[in-house]
């Protein structure tokens, strides 16, 4: 039997353009970050499309000796309920607030996709 590779099955998902998160077969409750099993349970996960949807749950903005611009980390709660670790683009950092709607987007950088998110209203 093949070894479960979460994290290899989450990259390609966003490769394909589709941001994924998995739900417990069972419980129905949807966990972020990918992994082998359910925790707290030990069983089965499957993999299913996420709204992109979430709330700005807290944000911290990373100053930098210019000419290099500042920038943003913030934890998204995402409409399915797990909470992720991104960014917001699209917005001065400084203007990000917490409970702000956002919507998630898949880039790529260095030749690896990521999900960032931007304010729902440029959605």
């Amino acid at each position: 039997m093949a070894e479960v590779q979460p994290d290899i099955e989450y990259q390609a998902h966003l490769a394909e353009g589709h941001f994924m998160i998995q739900r417990g077969i069972a419980s129905g409750v949807h966990h972020f970050y990918p992994r082998a099993i359910e925790p707290g349970t030990g069983r089965a996960l499957e993999w299913v499309e996420a709204s992109g949807k979430g709330k700005v749950h807290s944000v911290t903005v990373i100053s930098r000796k210019p000419p290099l611009e500042p920038y943003n980390v913030v934890l998204v709660d995402l409409a399915e309920g797990p909470r992720m670790m991104s960014r917001v683009d699209g917005i001065d950092p400084a203007a990000i607030r917490i409970g702000m709607a956002v919507t998630a987007r898949i880039v790529e950088e260095d030749e690896r996709q990521f999900v960032v998110f931007v304010p729902a209203e440029e959605a």
